[in-house]
């Protein structure tokens, strides 16, 4: 990783702020991740990708990286080169320490699964029954990597150290070095009879259900963790985390502003007139709507205590349905007749100009904000 050009994986700028670097990683992860695209390049490429986030988004790590950028020994800093030297003598290079051998249990990597929600299901939260396809303990070794009834024999070449050393002559005169054995793996053991159900891995690729519930409230793009529900480890190491990524779907009559759901009512001329009850079905359920006398196209009717119920309260939001009034394109004359005698008792006013709104959308919009 250190011959790579963090800002260059990230497809970045050197001046690019940490919000820039933020999306541009958010992109690449879900372009990349192994849940998503399992070929061994994109896996690699996925590892670099996080490792150049890892680095960029602290600032003290990226100011260090910034200031030996281009030193010959690569890494942030420049003191990677050093350092690689240094564990090449003493041990090290992989995380583990000279006469350490390493463990063939690992952390399983975190999976990402994504459920889509009817707006419904936001109301008051929904159980949901998930599949994921991911990695778990193979049934056949339990983990072990080997074939039932045999175990991992000490490795000959490094007697279960994990590393053999070597004499090499330097400018420093005779220098031990450490390295990982070659034959184990590091691991300090050989498995001479894996497991033929897993290859040796001690986990099998699997489709399993998780259940979830989904809290109200939630919104498209928010995510959901369950610690643990991950894929297993190598080796039958511990699972990763499972992340849920919501998408909540469109509704053909409802929208979501906050924590109120909007809607748009049509009133007929007569009933915007003279005011009537009707029942309309909101998301749960059928309830009583009282139009006043007179009412205008863009007012807003409030029902209380309809909408969504936020995360962490039991305090829902209300339902906001602006009037729509609808006036008649077609007339028959004695309809005709009767709108023109209503006319000319009303004594309405000529048409004029009045205040002036963008609009009528513009202002049943306002309406729903501030009503």
């Amino acid at each position: 990783m250190a011959d790579q050009d963090h800002y260059e994986v990230l497809g970045v700028s050197r001046e690019a702020t940490t919000d820039e670097i933020k999306k541009a990683y958010r992109r690449l992860a879900r372009e990349l991740h192994p849940d998503v695209n399992p070929g061994q390049d994109a896996s690699e490429r996925f590892k670099l990708v996080t490792h150049a986030y890892d680095v960029l988004s602290d600032p003290e790590q990226r100011r260090r990286y910034d200031m030996g950028g281009d030193s010959p020994f690569g890494g942030a800093g420049g003191f990677s080169g050093f350092s690689d030297i240094f564990e090449s003598f003493f041990g090290g290079g992989t995380g583990q320490r000279a006469g350490r051998p390493r463990s063939r249990r690992e952390r399983g990597q975190d999976a990402l699964v994504r459920v889509t929600l009817d707006l419904g299901d936001v109301v008051f939260g929904v159980h949901r029954d998930i599949d994921v396809d991911t990695a778990v303990v193979c049934e056949t070794c339990q983990g072990s990597c080997c074939q039932p009834g045999t175990s991992p024999v000490t490795c000959d070449i490094c007697h279960g150290s994990g590393n053999v050393q070597r004499q090499v002559r330097s400018l420093l005169g005779n220098v031990v070095t450490s390295q990982p054995c070659s034959v184990c793996q590091g691991y300090g053991t050989t498995i001479p009879y894996p497991c033929t159900t897993c290859q040796g891995q001690g986990r099998v690729r699997a489709r399993r259900t998780v259940s979830l519930d989904i809290p109200g409230g939630v919104e498209t793009g928010l995510r959901l963790q369950l610690p643990g529900s991950g894929e297993v480890g190598p080796g039958g190491g511990p699972n990763g985390d499972l992340y849920v990524e919501v998408t909540v779907a469109p509704h053909d009559a409802f929208s979501r502003d906050g924590d109120d759901l909007l809607a748009t009512l049509e009133v007929s001329m007569p009933d915007a007139i003279l005011g009537t009850t009707t029942t309309i079905e909101s998301l749960d359920g059928p309830v009583d709507l009282e139009i006043r006398p007179g009412v205008q196209s863009g007012d807003v009717l409030t029902i209380r205590g309809r909408g969504i119920t936020p995360l962490r309260s039991t305090q829902r939001g209300d339902l906001r349905v602006g009037v729509q009034v609808v006036t008649p394109t077609r007339l028959d004359a004695k309809t005709r007749a009767l709108i023109e005698d209503f006319a000319k008792k009303s004594k309405a006013p000529a048409p004029r100009l009045a205040e002036f709104h963008q609009g009528m959308f513009a202002k049943l919009r306002d309406r729903f904000r501030n009503g």
